[in-house]
């Protein structure tokens, strides 16, 4: 999952925030069943989640989108809505999910879920910024 904004500047161009939020990972770390030469058994290792879930998406952004949205964002602009764009993917969340606006609406922020308009080419931000 990428995390991307627009740049903000201040009167002077001088740049306060470079856009850039973060790119998280579908991964789970867990112990090896098995010993081989590469490992021991019990030794840690990164596994891909094959199948993503609703509930995964939801944890994905609550435990590393929002806390890297909260570090990285200028405290002058935490106040105004934040918007978290998503595709129409079956795996994504509702913009009313309530874990999510739990957790959004902490420590003064106020981020929002919405969808990218279906066959929208002007509005297509997510397919056009990658």
């Amino acid at each position: 999952m990428a995390a991307v904004a627009h740049p903000r500047f201040d009167a002077n161009e001088v740049e306060l925030f470079s856009g850039k939020i973060g790119i998280f990972l579908f991964v789970v770390k867990e112990p090896a069943k098995r010993n081989s030469k590469n490992r021991t058994t019990k030794a840690i290792k990164t596994k891909l989640i094959l199948s993503e879930t609703k509930d995964i998406t939801r944890a994905c952004l609550i435990e590393k989108v929002l806390p890297a949205i909260r570090s990285k964002w200028p405290a002058s602009t935490s106040s105004a809505p934040i918007f978290i764009q998503q595709d129409n993917a079956r795996p994504h969340i509702g913009v009313n999910d309530l874990e999510f606006m739990e957790a959004a609406q902490r420590d003064g922020f106020d981020i929002k879920l919405c969808f990218q308009p279906p066959n929208s080419p002007d509005l297509n931000v997510l397919d056009l910024g990658f």
